[in-house]
């Protein structure tokens, strides 16, 4: 946010994005949206188009999701959560193969908080597709990262349960 500091469209965009996430905590996807929506009229940002694409998956319209993260990556290349975001929906959609480019991305994005998520969610890929050893050295890798993370404990124990 900092190099748009100043400019009130940006800075009320950026007010509404982060209104819009604290609706998606509560559950209230439709305002959610709204909010998005009325940030990435204002300015858009690689951020809102993620958040929208969030707030699409939870209301199972899994293409559009698809097509905010596009967006997203289109806005800012360099920012790691859309990539990691559009691998897991395809996921969830049953297509792990189409995921894997996306996520490999994620894992070497230059701006990402949350390196273990893409590693986890490429485990999962790997593990959907019955590659385990490549969904075990993913899950790992997450766990080097972020050794607390449970869902990667339980899906590394059950590729461990599987490769025995």
């Amino acid at each position: 946010m900092s190099s748009m500091a100043g400019d009130p469209k940006y800075e009320m965009a950026w007010e509404l994005y982060l209104r819009a996430c604290q609706l998606q905590t509560q559950g209230d996807y439709e305002l959610a949206a709204e909010l998005c929506r009325q940030s990435l009229h204002l300015h858009p940002t690689a951020e809102a188009h993620t958040a929208l694409a969030f707030t699409y998956d939870q209301q199972g319209r899994g293409e559009d999701a698809l097509a905010e993260c596009r967006a997203a990556i289109r806005l800012d290349p360099a920012l790691g959560n859309p990539y990691n975001d559009m691998g897991a929906y395809l996921i969830e959609m049953g297509r792990p193969e189409e995921a894997i480019p996306w996520l490999e991305q994620a894992t070497t994005a230059q701006r990402y908080s949350c390196y273990h998520y893409p590693w986890y969610n490429l485990g999962r890929a790997y593990l959907a597709q019955e590659l385990f050893g490549k969904a075990r050295e993913c899950f790992q890798h997450a766990l080097d990262i972020e050794p607390e993370y449970g869902p990667a404990q339980e899906a590394l124990q059950q590729v461990r349960r599987l490769l025995q």
